[in-house]
């Protein structure tokens, strides 16, 4: 059903693509936040866990990266290829209302 009101509504795959972008953002914050509270921990117990967690935070945003890479969706070494990828998704949701 989701799918027949995407088509509707003329998004087509661009939820996939809005979730996956959000989803890499959220990894990319957690990342940060990780390393900045290892920066501010004072126990080796401390360090020990944020540093695994710090490390399947950068696995993750592994994960996601590769995936919209594979779908055309991420362009993180072609800055010309992203700008024309973001002007394109700018213009489908100005186009939506």
């Amino acid at each position: 059903m989701t799918g027949i009101l995407q088509s509707l509504a003329g998004m087509g795959g661009l939820t996939d693509q809005v979730i996956a972008m959000d989803f890499l953002i959220s990894a990319k914050s957690g990342v940060r936040n990780y390393a900045m509270a290892l920066t501010e921990t004072g126990t080796p117990e401390i360090k020990a866990t944020l540093t695994k967690h710090l490390e399947e935070a950068i696995d993750l945003h592994e994960k996601i990266s590769l995936y919209m890479i594979e779908r055309g969706w991420y362009h993180p070494w072609n800055v010309t290829e992203q700008i024309q990828l973001d002007q394109q998704n700018i213009q489908t949701a100005l186009n939506l209302s």
